[in-house]
């Protein structure tokens, strides 16, 4: 009898996957090519202070610096995070490793925005994001599923960064950002979860909607805080904010009662 609900279990989540698959195909096939344009690079606040052009945009980047830092020591620290499984600890490092490099590339972007740069933001974003979403999969559903979803999507990343370079699409890195912000609060009331503490998830992916809406809304901000801060400098300290909910996740939660997928590949 267990075994067979393990069995339906599986079916149920091959089809949901296959599902998911052929909607992301169908949502890329209707959505027409979206190019660079050299409004991407203008940003509201473009001032130079001691000779940093854009210097706020650039300055507000590195706060990802010492959280990543901090994140990444914490996670191989092996004592404080509650972490259960080896490949879990090395995912987890691997997403604040990822928002480590982040303030590199976003700061290197916006010292001199342009077409040839911006791959450097956006790359890191993407690898981030894979690995967070690689372990959501990995509490979620199965720690082998998510290591397939990690080599996966840090594959489609890095498809999503050439067809860029080489075809001038920004579809696939757009949606790539876009899919987890959805998915994943999706995926927190459909899927059981191994710790507690699961509020934190969807903390963390409203405070990520919170800085896309900062982002498109960059120059209104910039006007209405009287040319004090843009909105894509908020943006960049709402992204802080992101890692840091997740970091409290890993400090207060507890282990559940071990599921059925995680026994099963346990043997």
């Amino acid at each position: 009898m267990v075994l067979m609900n393990h069995q339906l279990h599986r079916v149920k989540q091959t089809r949901l996957w296959v599902a998911a698959f052929f909607c992301w195909l169908c949502l890329m096939s209707a959505t027409p090519r979206i190019p660079h344009s050299p409004k991407h690079h203008v940003f509201g606040d473009m001032r130079n202070f001691l000779g940093v052009p854009n210097t706020l945009n650039v300055i507000t980047s590195y706060p990802l610096l010492v959280v990543g830092v901090l994140g990444f020591v914490l996670c191989l620290s092996g004592n404080i995070f509650v972490i259960s499984s080896r490949a879990e600890v090395w995912v987890w490092a691997l997403y604040y490793a990822g928002m480590t490099s982040v303030a590199f590339g976003s700061s290197y972007y916006h010292l001199k925005p342009d077409d040839n740069r911006v791959i450097w933001d956006t790359l890191p974003i993407m690898i981030a994001y894979s690995s967070l979403f690689a372990i959501f999969i990995m509490e979620r559903v199965g720690e082998m599923i998510g290591l397939i979803c990690l080599f996966a999507l840090n594959l489609v990343a890095l498809i999503g960064a050439a067809c860029d370079r080489a075809f001038n699409d920004l579809r696939l890195c757009m949606m790539f950002q876009l899919i987890p912000a959805i998915a994943i609060p999706a995926m927190t009331f459909m899927f059981t979860p191994k710790y507690t503490h699961s509020r934190y998830w969807l903390w963390a992916t409203g405070v990520y909607l919170l800085a896309k809406f900062e982002y498109f809304a960059d120059n209104k901000i910039y006007h209405a805080s009287r040319y004090l801060i843009s909105g894509h400098s908020l943006e960049h300290l709402c992204s802080v904010i992101f890692p840091v909910l997740l970091a409290l996740m890993l400090l207060f939660r507890r282990s559940k009662t071990p599921r059925l997928i995680d026994a099963k590949d346990s043997l």
